[in-house]
């Protein structure tokens, strides 16, 4: 099966005056990228907190070109970050001009932005206060769990207005240890030798001979 992850990606064209990294190639086969004056920037260093690979061109290289007022004002050289996880980036790049693509992010700013604004603004979530993966996804479950009962709250006894929001309230289908719980509740054999003690068994049928 195949799954298109739509993404909302950073514009640099937008966000900054100089160069983005579309400007420059990437050569996989010498692990570097090449400039519009095919300069090269060679590894330079790996950021583990970032997850982003760091590549640098030689400071005299940058600082002698005629480009260099539109590609970086620094004086050490031109730096191109890649991230660790770049080939799905790219992946997500090659669609991101389809129509799904731009219907899915028009739906992402209706639908979990303004949960997410919401969430950092009002419930504290611009810094966990748990630690560990299983920490941080209990504090955001919670978080999520209020959320969903001020949403609750604002029905005021007239229920759902939309499809959508009574499908998400809907109680979830019983699972099979669900099933084998609720026979154990309702079918009960006592101890004859004991009769204060009481067996739970899964199967009506079941018999203490």
């Amino acid at each position: 099966m195949s799954i298109r992850a739509y993404l909302s990606m950073t514009d640099f064209k937008k966000k900054s005056p100089y160069y983005g990294p579309s400007r420059f190639v990437y050569d996989p086969e010498r692990d570097l990228y090449r400039c519009p004056q095919e300069e090269p920037l060679r590894l330079y260093t790996h950021s583990y907190t970032e997850r982003v690979t760091k590549y640098r061109a030689k400071p005299e290289s940058c600082n002698a070109c005629a480009l260099k007022p539109e590609c970086t004002p620094g004086e050490s050289g031109r730096v191109v970050r890649r991230s660790f996880e770049e080939e799905f980036l790219e992946r997500v790049r090659a669609y991101r001009e389809t129509e799904p693509y731009r219907k899915a992010l028009r739906k992402r700013k209706v639908w979990v932005e303004p949960l997410f604004g919401e969430a950092k603004e009002w419930h504290g979530m611009r810094r966990f206060r748990l630690r560990t993966l299983r920490g941080v996804n209990i504090e955001a479950l919670m978080i999520a769990a209020g959320q969903n009962i001020k949403r609750l709250l604002t029905f005021r006894g007239r229920g759902p207005r939309h499809l959508a929001q009574a499908a998400a309230l809907r109680p979830p289908a019983p699972t099979h240890s669900l099933v084998i719980g609720h026979l154990l509740r309702n079918h009960r054999v006592g101890d004859p030798e004991h009769p204060s003690r009481v067996f739970q068994h899964a199967d009506p049928f079941y018999e203490v001979g």
